[in-house]
């Protein structure tokens, strides 16, 4: 299973997503700086997640997810559960 993954940080409030096929370990990887992105923003907390089948599947979900570029957006649409 390939997963795609919203966090947030819970400083600064802005939002990171990806796709991995470990989110659990994927997310202490973002806690601990091992993501040059995601390093001294954090804590961070996991917001969203999706499974796919495959890793094609949950990189095309992740470019458009990525294309919406507004934080606001997203976090409504998770509040709505409208993501997916």
């Amino acid at each position: 299973m390939y997963y795609v993954y919203i966090l947030e940080s819970e400083t600064t409030g802005k939002l990171y997503i990806g796709q991995t096929d470990d989110p659990d370990k994927r997310l202490q990887d973002h806690n601990r700086g091992a993501s040059p992105y995601t390093r001294g923003k954090g804590p961070w907390k996991r917001i969203f997640l999706k499974a796919f089948s495959t890793r094609s599947e949950s990189l095309a979900y992740e470019k458009k997810l990525k294309s919406w570029k507004s934080s606001q957006r997203i976090k409504a649409m998770i509040a709505r559960g409208a993501v997916g």
